[in-house]
């Protein structure tokens, strides 16, 4: 080996080195806390600042400044975050997004303040710990992992440790302490990154960026081993570290030679991008930021109070109106992040990329550098780089439709971080290039009138994004993705166009804010940017219009006002406090004022008066039930044939439907499954008018929103052998059934028998691994779930799934807009079947009652108008009187010629209501036939067996 590719290889072993312990920190977190802890590298740039003012500034000796920093303040900034900041969040439930965005916010903090503190200039004279040799690094990494490695099989904590990484509750509930497990966690990922801080120091000018981003790439360490194995992060990083060593001695030639130039000397970025885009994504839950309540209208005097203070800047002169002008650029940038994250639910860390895309090719285009396209006027060129970049959208957009939480942010983050890197950071690419403003706007008061009307029309456009269809849409796929596809939602491709309208927006304000400067900044679109653009939105109100221009206005203005760092610092402290404040700083200043100008100032009425009040209450909603539960029965009768005249009477609460057995059960064949004592009685009775009269030509009185006469009838919904395996388990095994138009079929069976499996791949959540599911004779086996809908199949959830941020009314309209049949007029008839059609059909349905939602579900699977309605456990949270509701209203779809499938465990109300069921048990079906036959053979079985 000769002394260029020994010196080299040396140089690439420090450098992995460092990357290596960067990923046993990152993976150690996660593993013990479940946290991908992206200010890591804010921790290791804090820490090696804080080495060398203890040593540089204060003139501490080199081992004191290390062993503080490494034994005492990495650990304590740690077990401090665990405490203060994700320890909250862990009580309230750990909602990923909260999660995700506090630790950005540590990011974002931790960079701010060190930019207060020491400056943002770079400093070149940070101590060096060990020598330039990299075996001292390398026996440090090489003994963390096999302590790590030892503690984790061969202790009692490392058995405590695996059973929080694998069930948390579970293990709390075995007497482990998981808060403690966690601070350990924490404070060795912290120990690590100080201890990387401190090496890396001495190698790399100390600013507060340049570190942070050097630790933040080689996350793909961490990502390439799956965020669990330390041999393979060790083995990535100095791989990788000892390659990328090497290519520095490559020199190629011609036209390709920056950009492999540009490969070679950050490979780390290369592998973030296929970690985070190629391999599988890590994390199993989602992180989308759900609005948990219907968004606040923002009150028209609050848009009087910002157009006034966005006018206000003309009257500025010099710096003042220069520093005003980059407003509402930004904000325009940050309305995308509106539409992408608070309207569209997804996660999106690179919208700096865009907008410095925007911005680049705004400038290529007006110097006429960009290849294949003439130089254009500066109004003419920002519109085509609009243009360019809004396809460019797709680089996050595709990744999008696999994936979400920490895949999705991470897939976003290598986007940005690789286009930062390969194309900003390259001379041949920006050297040189200053752009223009439009003629006749040259001047920063007439230039700052030109975006004020830019801005304008960006929020009427986002505006009418987040209205009507297209808005009702996008809310759905935010709120519950996987109910938005059942819904009718063409979940990919909203996605998609998300993604490419905010690439628009962040291209149109990236340009807007180059034309500000008058030149391409690439600092002014580095990654650090986009994190921060997205804890700004995120906690001001990620669906906020006012939001964005607020957080505009105070990233520009603090930072212009005071020392470079003060906004990062209070968007971070904000973002940081997110898990105690879920609704923003707006919601709690909000509910604090209503806590002492409403409650305190209110009149109060005297005990009686409550009395009072609390009575005639009572009594209005026993009426709105009354009147809700007679117009049900009155259906019922009607699909039933029989003709009662006059009101129906009411069934008082705590009794069961009619025909529900009301004996003692006999046995319990099946665990979880209720089984009469004998089979129901009416049922066969109430049914034989219906079994004896073609579907076709029933009726049950009412405008169903089902098909019209006039629509053809609906074929049948059959699945023939289906099976589907999970590693060497059978979820199903060669399974079928049929669901005829105008029948009730059911299927039961004890728990972990296949049904949600079967249900699933009736609804093409789940596609089998053998089998076919066909419709109206046509094999619908790889169509979607969506594409499902469309066709006439809806379906409800065990766990509902509504739009919390939508009222009633709206939810029920997704489904009208969105389903097999689009008719305006069905919202208006689902609610009065559903008895919806009150006050409460404007109601927000984050505050609504288990079963009040029940049926707003319902009323959405009905607006479509489908011919197969699947039913998974409808009656789960229901009352008597709310079951009793529920089933004369299947009866009555029934009727009007829907087919329907129950999965339900109620088997009163299977017996009440199934015309056939099938009994599925390990995955097989094991008897199928008329309800009472079948189950009077299951409680005849289960006697002989109990």
């Amino acid at each position: 080996m000769n002394s260029l590719t020994w010196d080299l290889t040396l140089a690439g072993l420090a450098v992995g080195s460092a990357a290596a312990l960067t990923g046993i920190g990152l993976i150690v977190t996660y593993r013990a806390t479940g946290v991908l802890n992206f200010a890591h590298g804010a921790v290791a740039m804090v820490c090696a600042y804080l080495l060398r003012q203890f040593t540089v500034e204060w003139g501490w000796p080199l081992w004191l400044g290390a062993t503080v920093t490494l034994l005492v303040v990495a650990p304590g900034i740690g077990l401090l975050l665990e405490r203060a900041v994700f320890r909250p969040l862990a009580v309230l439930g750990g909602d990923p997004v909260q999660t995700l965005v506090a630790s950005i916010g540590v990011f974002v903090l931790l960079v701010g303040g060190a930019a207060l503190v020491w400056g943002q200039g770079a400093h070149a004279d940070a101590p060096q710990v060990l020598g330039d040799e990299p075996w001292g690094q390398l026996a440090i990494v090489l003994a963390l992992a096999a302590g790590v490695w030892a503690v984790t099989r061969w202790t009692w904590f490392g058995g405590e440790l695996r059973a929080v990484v694998d069930n948390r509750p579970l293990a709390v509930l075995g007497g482990i302490d998981a808060d403690r497990v966690a601070s350990v966690g924490w404070a060795f990922g912290s120990f690590t990154a100080g201890l990387t801080g401190v090496l890396l120091a001495s190698q790399v000018r100390l600013d507060p960026y340049g570190l942070t981003l050097l630790v933040m790439q080689v996350i793909a360490v961490a990502v390439g081993a799956g965020m669990h194995s330390l041999p393979i992060a060790v083995a990535v990083a100095l791989g990788i570290g000892v390659v990328q060593a090497q290519l520095t001695r490559l020199h190629p030639s011609g036209w390709g030679e920056p950009l492999l130039q540009a490969v070679g000397a950050n490979l780390f970025v290369v592998a973030l991008l296929v970690s985070a885009l190629v391999l599988p994504g890590i994390g199993g839950r989602d992180a989308l930021p759900r609005t948990a309540t219907a968004r606040i209208r923002t009150p028209a005097g609050v848009w009087v109070v910002a157009g006034v203070l966005f006018l206000l800047p003309l009257g500025f002169a010099g710096s003042d109106l220069h520093t005003a002008i980059q407003v509402p650029a930004l904000a325009v940038v940050l309305l995308s992040l509106v539409v992408v994250t608070g309207r569209g639910g997804q996660i999106s860390l690179g919208q700096a990329a865009y907008a410095g895309l925007g911005a680049l090719f705004t400038a290529l285009l007006t110097a006429g550098r960009f290849p294949g396209l003439p130089q254009l006027p500066t109004l003419a060129a920002l519109g085509v780089a609009v243009l360019l970049v809004a396809p460019l959208g797709l680089l996050t957009g595709w990744p999008a439709i696999s994936r979400h939480g920490l895949a999705l942010a991470l897939a976003t983050l290598a986007v940005g971080m690789g286009v930062s890197r390969f194309v900003f950071d390259q001379p041949y690419a920006t050297s040189g290039l200053g752009i223009g403003r439009p003629a006749g706007f040259g001047g920063d008061r007439a230039y700052y009138v030109l975006e004020l009307a830019l801005l304008a029309g960006a929020l009427l456009c986002v505006s009418l994004l987040r209205r009507g269809r297209t808005g009702r849409a996008l809310a759905a796929l935010r709120d519950h993705q996987a109910g938005a596809s059942a819904s009718g939602v063409p979940v990919p491709l909203m996605k998609v166009g998300a993604f490419v309208a905010g690439a628009a927006l962040a291209a149109l304000g990236g340009g807007m804010l180059g034309m500000g400067l008058r030149a391409f900044d690439p600092a002014a679109f580095d990654p650090v940017r986009g994190l921060l653009w997205f804890a700004a939105v995120v906690v001001l109100g990620a669906d906020s219009l006012i939001g964005a221009l607020g957080a505009a206005a105070l990233l520009v203005g603090l930072d212009a006002g005071t020392r470079g760092g003060v906004a990062a610092a209070l968007i971070g402290v904000l973002a940081v406090l997110i898990g105690r404040f879920p609704g923003g700083p707006y919601e709690a200043v909000r509910a604090v004022a209503g806590r002492f100008h409403g409650t305190d100032r209110a009149l109060r009425l005297s005990p009686r008066g409550e009395a009072v009040r609390a009575r005639i209450a009572a009594q209005a909603v026993r009426r709105e039930a009354l009147a809700v539960r007679g117009e049900a029965v009155a259906v019922g009768e009607r699909a039933a044939g029989t003709d009662s005249s006059g009101p129906a009477a009411p069934i008082p609460d705590g009794q069961p439907p009619p025909g529900a057995a009301s004996g003692p059960e006999e046995s319990e064949p099946f665990p979880g499954i209720h089984v009469p004592r004998t089979p129901a009685p009416g049922r066969e009775g109430d049914k034989a008018a219906d079994r004896n009269v073609p579907p076709r030509h029933r009726s049950s009185g009412l405008a169903a929103p089902g098909p019209s006469p006039a629509s053809p009838a609906p074929g049948t919904l059959s699945a023939h052998g289906l099976t589907v395996a999970y590693d060497d388990f059978r979820a199903l095994d060669d399974v079928g059934l049929e669901l005829p138009p105008g029948r009730i079929t059911a299927v039961v069976g004890p728990n972990g028998a296949g049904k949600s499996t079967l249900f699933h791949c009736l609804a093409g959540t789940v596609r089998p691994a053998a089998g076919r599911v066909e419709f109206a004779g046509r094999d619908i086996t790889r169509l979607a779930a969506h594409a499902r809908t469309r066709l006439g199949i809806a379906r409800t959830f065990q766990q509902l799934a509504v739009f919390p941020s939508l009222t009633v009314e709206e939810n029920v309209r997704v489904g009208a807009e969105q389903g097999r049949v689009r008719d305006p007029a069905a919202v208006d008839r689902t609610l009065r079947l559903l008895g919806l059609d009150g006050p409460v059909r404007r109601h927000p349905a984050a505050d609504l009652p288990t079963g009040t939602l029940r049926r707003v579900e319902l009323g959405r699977a009905l607006a479509g108008a489908p011919h197969v309605l699947l039913l998974d456990e409808p009656a789960a949270g229901l009352d008597t009187a709310e079951v009793d509701t529920l089933s004369r209203i299947l009866r009555a779809l029934a009727a009007e010629g829907t087919a329907l499938l129950i999965v339900e465990h109620d088997l009163d109300l299977v017996a009440h209501l199934a015309d056939t069921v099938h009994v599925l048990s390990a995955g097989r079906m094991v008897a199928s036939g008329p309800a009472g036959q079948v189950l009077d053979a299951v409680a005849r079985t289960g006697g002989e067996h109990g």
